[in-house]
């Protein structure tokens, strides 16, 4: 590249980078742009690429295999619009890091999103996009920034991955826990980490821990300190009794089935079929808190995309509003939300239900693409500093069927940023 061209190339990163920063961009889940909806991001793993499964696989995988993150959402506006995409790089914290562009990507770091396809046979009309996105140097924490080719400042949506490389030896281990007072609503993450044959300083300060179950990022276990450091091993023991590396079980999600409009499938009451869109209604919950376990299969708050008739969820399922329904009387003080991976877990207008004194029950209206999901109900508490409660409406019970990963992330000396040098995924109480 000629010396003024690289200039101009360079000028152009520092313009774009400092746009995004200027905004005080957040380094989470969120959709911006209210039009744009089911933002998937998922490994390509299997020799099916249109296997809709494949979204119930967290955007983490390894450098050292070639699977790639691949990238779906919609345009509900029916018209085409072009996007393009950006990678910035985080640390364990998932704040932004202090690397250049160069450091942790091979190509250019302004991506065109160009393959895209029309909704077919859809009341709702909208455009499918897909984009695979590039490969990375380092093991990290990422953050990928789809926003307007026409206005960079207008960002569209922003969705987390992760990359790593294994170069410790993680074992980790998910029981009830030792506490009395919790053995029967709580689950312990025991683990132990073997740094043998890689260079750390002060392996009981240099190792940063996170445990997140069920891929939720509200669900995530910090800041855990070793209680035993076997030098002569080189092993660290995280076999805590302070509750630390305690997470409520919580309970087996719900869930419903939109696949098909035709007929009324799992736990759907009824659908309306007006000229402007279809309407599901979710057959009406009650609280689950009190009483007894009971065992059922789920996706851990996950959905799928599909389309019954065709299996093609991509661009022939439909976009339904989807009423739920929670049979429970008023609770002063408090809002209800019915949550799941559809919307983050994150607590906002979309999800938010409203008291209806007529059925004395809370519902709420969201828009949802046909498929298979997950979801459950969470109560906030109102004023200055809420508390958000889920075991208020579902119960948490330690004989509950969860996954848990472990991050084990390091800076490396001379390294400017964290780097993921382990993972692990384990399962309890899976079902046989």
């Amino acid at each position: 590249m000629r010396p003024f061209f690289r200039l101009l190339a360079l000028l152009f990163f520092c313009t774009t980078a400092t746009e995004l920063l200027a905004q005080q961009l957040r380094t989470i889940d969120h959709i911006y742009d209210p039009k744009v909806q089911t933002v998937l991001l998922f490994p390509l793993v299997g020799s099916n690429p249109n296997d809709p499964a494949l979204t119930l696989n967290p955007p983490v995988i390894s450098l050292d295999e070639q699977v790639s993150l691949q990238l779906e959402f919609d345009d509900l506006t029916a018209n085409y619009r072009s996007f393009r995409a950006r990678l910035i790089h985080c640390n364990a914290d998932w704040q932004r890091s202090i690397l250049n562009d160069i450091e942790f990507t091979y190509e250019y770091n302004d991506n065109p999103i160009t393959e895209y396809q029309t909704s077919i046979n859809t009341k709702i009309q909208y455009f499918h996009y897909r984009f695979t996105l590039p490969r990375v140097k380092l093991p990290g924490n990422y953050l990928i920034v789809v926003y307007d080719e026409r206005n960079r400042n207008n960002i569209i949506f922003t969705r987390r991955f992760s990359t790593y490389q294994n170069r410790l030896n993680v074992a980790a281990d998910v029981r009830f826990s030792t506490n009395p007072a919790y053995q029967f609503n709580s689950q312990q993450v025991d683990l132990s980490i073997n740094y043998r044959g890689y260079q750390v300083i002060s392996p009981q300060d240099d190792f940063k821990v996170v445990i997140r179950q069920n891929y939720r990022d509200d669900r995530v276990l910090r800041d855990l300190r070793p209680t035993s450091v076997q030098a002569f091993d080189q092993t660290l023991e995280y076999r805590l009794i302070d509750m630390t590396n305690t997470l409520p079980g919580g309970n087996e999600f719900r869930f419903f089935d939109t696949r098909t409009v035709l007929s009324r499938a799992n736990y759907i009451e009824r659908i309306d079929r007006p000229a402007d869109r279809n309407i599901a209604y979710v057959q009406e919950d009650k609280p689950r808190s009190r009483g007894v376990y009971i065992q059922s299969d789920d996706f851990n708050g996950m959905f799928v995309i599909d389309h019954r008739e065709t299996g093609n969820g991509a661009t022939n399922a439909d976009y339904i509003e989807t009423i739920f329904t929670l049979k429970i009387p008023e609770i002063p003080n408090v809002e209800l939300f019915v949550n799941g991976a559809f919307n983050f877990w994150q607590l906002n207008d979309v999800n938010k239900m409203a008291y209806d004194p007529l059925l004395n029950a809370y519902r709420a209206s969201v828009l949802l693409k046909q498929g298979v999901y997950n979801y459950d109900y969470m109560v906030q508490t109102t004023g200055s500093q809420p508390k958000v409660d889920e075991n208020y409406i579902e119960g948490s019970y330690s004989s509950t069927e969860n996954d848990y990963e472990v991050f084990v992330y390091h800076r490396p000396p001379a390294s400017r940023a964290d780097q993921l040098v382990a993972y692990k995924r384990v399962g309890v109480n899976k079902r046989k």
